[in-house]
């Protein structure tokens, strides 16, 4: 029911008397019930235009009724429909589906598909249904690129068992793959989890560690039955027996270092939470399987190499090949690293130091989530106050034109359009809307959605096609904000996130103006928006003296504002499946900017003869006051927060311009403004995972030192063991830089979880040295366990570095997060495993010789003579510490006589020099006060 200003004052009525009158009309009198339920109502409902339009609102003096079609024009108005969305010029519809919590994604995608296509059939020519953003076809990929790299590894690690192992134990070491599998899959069944892209990809990390417990049981059964020709049975039972202490330590500490990675907590925790229950799940099926399964299964596959088949012959050449290298070279070799372990542990440690300084100078550079490459863009916009629909429709279809054009030209480029659909939208935006837009008007707002084809069918990255594309859409006059960015799915957030506060409102917003000015220089960022968005323009009306003297109250005034403004809603009623409104309204022409200057207010109640109408401007008076939408507080403190997305596609420029922006952008901002901004969104995030993994790390290494000290009862072997540890990060740095792959959390995760690997060998090694230490030398027993461990060494590492070699050479651009963890993992281990056969060996020797030391120097303190020159000697090169060393330190000098030392090298070379001579001068003493035989 439109009705204009003018006919409300000549028809002397007011828009509240309309209302009332429709309102009396459009329902019907309830009258009460009868016997059986029956409810009498009373008159007719007028809900047609027609019949609005004949409601009297009152009779005039000459007795003619005055209807509301007298006054105001009644018209059925179309569906209310604030958003409109076009593919092209054709308009659309979306509807969105969502699984829940426990939905299958695949198998509702293919219910969709097929109700769809049962739908197209029946509507009529022109109209089609597309499905867009179909997640499920990139979980299906993904999935699949995994399950097809899973059984590469797979075979890779059963052919490598059959070529090092005679047919029958090699299968039976094999069986224990699908067994563990199987368990591990029924149990996540049982427990509620999922097989997605994560628990895939562990599953995969297990195909070479879950083989690792059988070959060193089967190995050693197999050589007791060949080497020390024992039964069958005796075989497998001693087999499982010697060697159920060091695997089931391996197992432990396996099992130990991937539960640290439980205390990851946060977003980026819940994502890899999948990895450790899954491995862990693995690994004590696994080690139930070696031990209560496989040695029965051993037992008959021995009792038949008792004679040669022809079906071992590739096993059996392989082995003649690997006896001549163990015995021709790497036995002399290990008695050399003996002979000079002082050397080979000095050039470990300095070839540590080397990937240390490798990674430090940003040679492998630190990008803390690499997120898989996006396939969707958003963009979207805010028109400036005052625009109309028309406007915003305008932008929009620039904005589509823009994007079909920037279509053309990189299908020109590139053989390939990639653009694969896109959704245009009016009375909103899409995917994550711009902040600071919820006191906009609906029909001010607009985006687009873009579907990009497949990562692996373009050599460019959505970052630049997004950055092209912000660069090339034109600004319509009206355009306030317009906004580009990938569309994200997963933990990561955005790059870009700095909090500003310290300071007013006002004085926050210009300076997060100031800071996207500075950080729109680069082209790299994009997206740049802050959350502190301008208000609606207020007018705050007052009576003046003039009002009031006429009897008008604010409190009315205000009414007939609203009135007139908003309209009145005069009734509801059910219409068929929706509800429809019957609105008493303004003609939308009259609100115009100047509509509160025109205005006429009447000065007294609406009966004949009282009152007058005067203009709005002369009773009351106007203050204008524009503020802010929404303000975020945090303990009281306003607080604004200015994000944006960096593009990661060259790593070195993304954290040249993150630094860049932390050590000169963020402090002219608060020198200019004095405010404090605090770095944070991902980069709070990264600082919390990388707290959560140190202390992951720490409970992970003193649950493996605990686990080990019980196993060889001693506090000093299980150092030994460990020791390899940080040189499995040698690998990882060096597999890094040669794949050029940036360090990022999934590295972290690889080199935990590296942790409880990696020691495998040495707690296998280290528990046959101790064991052949009884019977004789020392150097004997290195070199022979080492020998005699060689091959189940050599195969637990090969198995996990071939079960991971194929996702290695994975081209394909969705499974490009997870390699950081393959690279730790296959590089880590592999190279460990040099490591172990040099390190382990001379570390054990060097234990030897601190043992022997240890000896001599009790023996030497209970000798008479010898105690006091070592107490002697021992408190000369404490006072020459504090001489050389401990006065530079404090004094920044060394005392008269040596002062010509200007360093602390200087000093401490004097320091070496002067020990090492009152060692010469303790040594000739004691062998002189030695008491002769």
């Amino acid at each position: 029911v439109e009705v204009t200003s003018l006919d409300l004052i000549r028809h002397d009525v007011t828009m509240r008397q309309i209302a009332d009158a429709i309102a009396e009309e459009a329902e019907t009198d309830p009258a009460g019930d009868v016997s059986g339920a029956a409810r009498v109502r009373t008159g007719v409902a007028k809900r047609s235009a027609g019949q609005i339009a004949e409601i009297v609102l009152r009779t005039t003096e000459d007795g003619t009724p005055l209807a509301v079609g007298d006054v105001a024009r009644v018209r059925v108005g179309d569906v209310d429909r604030d958003r409109a969305y076009f593919v092209g010029p054709d308009s659309a519809i979306s509807i969105r589906v969502d699984r829940s919590a426990n939905g299958d994604a695949i198998r509702m995608q293919r219910q969709v598909e097929e109700i769809a296509a049962d739908m197209q059939a029946t509507l009529p020519t022109g109209v089609e249904i597309n499905l867009i953003r179909t997640l499920a076809e990139s979980i299906t990929g993904r999935l699949n690129t995994l399950l097809d790299n899973g059984l590469i590894g797979l075979a890779l690690v059963v052919s490598l068992l059959f070529l090092f192992l005679n047919t029958r134990t090699a299968l039976w070491v094999a069986a224990g793959i699908p067994v563990a599998m199987t368990t591990t899959i029924a149990i996540m069944f049982a427990a509620g989890l999922t097989i997605n892209m994560i628990s895939l990809f562990a599953l995969i990390i297990t195909l070479g560690i879950v083989v690792d417990d059988a070959i060193v049981v089967g190995e050693h059964a197999d050589f007791r039955a060949r080497r020390l020709g024992e039964s069958p049975t005796m075989a497998a039972e001693s087999a499982a027996r010697r060697m159920f202490t060091p695997v089931f330590a391996a197992s432990m500490t396996t099992i130990i270092a991937f539960f640290g990675l439980v205390a990851i907590g946060g977003r980026f925790g819940d994502l890899i939470r999948d990895i450790p229950i899954t491995v862990i799940v693995v690994l004590v099926a696994s080690l139930a399987e070696c031990f209560l399964i496989l040695p029965n299964h051993m037992r008959h596959a021995l009792a038949h190499t008792v004679q040669e088949h022809w079906y071992d012959w590739p096993s059996r050449q392989v082995n003649k090949g690997f006896r001549r290298v163990r015995e021709g070279l790497f036995r002399p070799f290990i008695k050399a690293v003996i002979w000079a372990r002082y050397p080979v542990i000095a050039l470990a440690v300095l070839t540590l130091a080397s990937q240390a300084v490798l990674f430090i100078s940003g040679d492998v550079p630190w990008r803390f989530f690499n997120a898989p490459e996006r396939n969707s863009v958003t963009g979207n916009f805010a028109m400036a106050p005052g625009a109309t629909r028309i406007d915003t429709l305008e932008m929009m279809r620039t904005l589509q034109g823009t994007v079909e054009e920037l279509g053309g030209k990189y299908e020109a480029e590139h053989g390939l359009n990639p653009i694969k659909f896109a959704l245009a939208e009016i009375g909103g935006n899409s995917g994550r809307g711009l902040s600071g837009t919820e006191t906009k008007e609906s029909y001010q707002l607009g985006s687009i959605a873009i579907e990009l084809i497949d990562a692996d069918l373009r050599p460019y990255s959505s970052f630049a096609f997004v950055a092209e594309l912000q660069d090339a859409v034109p600004r319509h006059p009206l355009l306030e904000t317009v906004s580009f960015r990938g569309w994200r799915r997963g933990p990561g957030g955005d790059a870009i996130d700095v909090e500003l506060s310290g300071a007013s409102s006002e004085v926050l917003k210009e300076a997060a103006e100031a800071l996207k000015s500075q950080l729109g220089q680069y082209g790299e960022i994009s997206a740049l928006e802050d959350n502190l968005g301008y208000d609606k323009e207020e007018l705050l009306l007052e009576l003046t003296p003039q009002g009031q003297a006429l009897g008008l109250t604010i409190d009315a005034l205000g009414a007939t504002l609203r009135a007139r403004l908003n309209g009145i809603e005069a009734a509801t009623y059910p219409d068929g499946l929706r509800s429809a409104a019957i609105r008493v309204e303004l003609p939308a022409d009259e609100l115009t900017a100047d509509f509160l200057e025109r205005l006429l207010i009447r000065t007294g109640p609406p009966a004949a003869g009282e009152g007058v109408y005067v203009p709005l401007a002369d009773i009351v008076s106007v203050e204008r006051r524009t503020g802010f939408s929404t303000i975020r507080r945090e303990n009281g403190i306003p607080v604004v927060s200015v994000t944006g997305d960096l593009s990661e596609d060259d790593a070195d420029r993304a954290r040249e311009i993150s630094e860049e922006i932390q050590g000169v952008v963020l402090p002219q901002v608060e020198q200019d403004f004095g405010i404090s901004t605090h770095w944070s969104g991902l980069a709070e995030d990264e600082r919390n995972f990388l707290s959560d993994a140190g202390t992951g790390l720490i409970l992970c290494l003193t649950g493996i030192y605990l686990v080990l000290a019980w196993v060889f009862a001693s506090w000093f072997r299980p150092l030994v063991v460990m020791a390899i540890i940080p040189f499995g990060l040698v690998g990882a740095v060096w597999g890094h830089y040669l794949w050029n792959v940036p360090f990022s959390m999934f590295s972290v995760v690889g080199l935990i979880g590296m942790i409880g690997i990696i020691i495998n060998d040495s707690i296998v090694l280290v528990t046959t040295v101790d064991e052949y230490a009884d019977e004789r030398g020392i150097v004997a027993a290195i070199v022979d366990g080492a020998s005699d461990r060689l091959r189940p060494v050599f195969l637990t590492t090969a198995t996990t570095v071939l079960g991971l070699a194929p996702l290695l050479y994975e081209t394909s651009k969705d499974a490009q997060f997870l390699k950081p963890t393959v690279i730790t993992l296959a590089y880590g281990l592999g190279f460990g495993l040099v490591l172990v056969l040099l390190i382990v060996p001379a570390l054990l020797a060097v234990g030897h010789d601190i043992g022997r030391h240890v000896r001599a120097l009790r023996y030497g303190w209970t000798t008479p003579g010898i105690g006091p020159a070592m107490a002697v000697g021992a408190t000369a090169i404490l006072a020459l510490f504090a001489v050389t060393v401990g006065s530079f330190l404090v004094a920044g000098s060394l005392p008269f006589g040596l002062d010509y030392a200007e360093s602390l090298e200087q000093a401490l070379l004097i320091y070496v020099a002067g020990s090492a001579a009152i060692c010469f001068v303790v040594g000739v003493l004691a062998a002189l006060l030695m008491p002769r035989a």
